[in-house]
């Protein structure tokens, strides 16, 4: 019989995610979310498996896998109840520095990130004036000799204090001396190791879910020409791709998010007996878990069409950004099914609902928010007038 899962192919990377993933119950991230601490174990678990290199080639000592298969890692330690935040933008920078990455910054990095004694896990773009307009970013790189001295403010740059190096966008070029506004933004990939404190101060933030999250900011850093990735004044190209994949891996984890509230939701509806009778039985109780289960597999298809248009080569930057506010749409309505179903006891933190319930809002914000999604897809598809920025009236 012919088989319609678009991850068929994959079914061994998801039963070896399942095995790393069992050893990390739903106790010892309650555990960690308790202490705001970063789940060491569970990443050292990955490296040491081979799934945090899935993606580096291996001629550098990874699995040369494709995003298709990075993302059903992503999806299925989700699926399982897990988190991926403490890793996953090892996943998505590694596009930018295998499509860009000068051959020696390959030779470097790349083996020691796969096998896990360095890490690439912080990704510097976003700062507080300029939030999702990229092109207003205020941090600056400035060529002295041979070196970039670095000055600026990032935020929301997750995992920063757990990482060794960085993908930074910064400006290059003033704004008022470029031909086209999309140029003058670089992209370096920095090594934080030797600079933290002297270059380098990075301060976390605390928020409703355990993220590692922080600001990180750059006081006259000096770091080699050759961390330049790329040609200057090209990084928005460069990251634009990366932000691709980034909303392919983030909508893969909402998938597994949502399978996850849904099996939850289901399973307590078939046992939980009230006058007489499961829960289940009560179209009331069926009717959210099915509609969450349709959009759930409307949001899966549009996941993996948009993995393969990246592997086969395209710039999917519609199906990307669809797939990522699709899925996250989708485990939203999981949650608040699942949560709903279980009453009073989906506020208890013993059942890991609550937990993954406030992790799975964040998508509706990051990395990029609906409504930003809406105009692009307005613009893009439509050809609707653009509804903000300079364009804009």
């Amino acid at each position: 019989m012919q088989n319609f899962d678009p991850t068929a192919d994959y079914s061994e990377i998801r039963e070896g995610v399942a095995r790393v993933c069992a050893q990390f119950p739903g106790s010892y991230w309650r555990d960690l979310d308790a202490r705001r601490a970063y789940p060491t174990d569970f990443v050292n678990a990955l490296i040491r498996e081979g799934w945090l290199g899935a993606m580096i080639p291996e001629e550098y000592g990874g699995s040369g896998l494709n995003l298709t298969a990075a993302a059903v890692i992503l999806e299925e330690i989700h699926r399982q109840g897990c988190n991926a935040a403490a890793c996953h933008a090892q996943m998505y920078t590694m596009g930018t520095v295998l499509r860009h990455g000068s051959a020696e910054q390959k030779r470097r990095y790349l083996p020691s990130i796969a096998n896990g004694s360095l890490r690439l896990q912080a990704f510097g773009v976003t700062e507080p004036t300029s939030g999702t307009d990229t092109l207003s970013l205020k941090t600056t790189a400035r060529r002295e000799g041979d070196e970039w001295v670095i000055n600026g403010q990032k935020i929301w740059t997750s995992r920063a204090e757990h990482s060794d190096l960085m993908v930074l966008l910064a400006r290059t070029t003033p704004r008022d001396k470029v031909a086209s506004r999309t140029d003058g933004l670089s992209v370096f990939l920095v090594d934080m190791r030797a600079h933290l404190g002297k270059g380098i101060d990075i301060r976390p933030i605390r928020t409703m879910m355990n993220h590692a999250t922080t600001e990180v900011f750059f006081d006259n850093l000096r770091i080699p020409a050759d961390a330049l990735v790329g040609e200057e004044g090209k990084g928005f190209r460069y990251i634009l791709s990366g932000m691709n994949s980034e909303r392919i891996l983030i909508a893969a984890e909402c998938v597994g998010d949502a399978k996850w509230f849904l099996k939850k939701g289901a399973d307590y509806a078939k046992e939980r007996i009230v006058f007489g009778a499961p829960i289940g039985r009560n179209q009331g109780v069926q009717f959210p878990l099915a509609r969450a289960q349709a959009h759930l597999m409307a949001a899966e298809a549009i996941v993996y069409r948009a993995a393969a248009m990246y592997d086969a080569g395209h710039n999917p930057g519609v199906e990307a950004n669809t797939a990522k506010m699709l899925a996250a749409d989708a485990s939203w309505e999981a949650a608040e099914a699942c949560l709903q179903t279980h009453g009073g006891f989906g506020f208890a933190e013993e059942y890991d609902i609550e937990r993954k319930f406030r992790e799975a809002r964040l998508y509706q914000v990051a990395p990029i928010s609906t409504n930003l999604i809406l105009c692009y897809i307005a613009e893009q598809v439509l050809g609707l007038p653009k509804s903000y920025g300079e364009a804009r009236g």
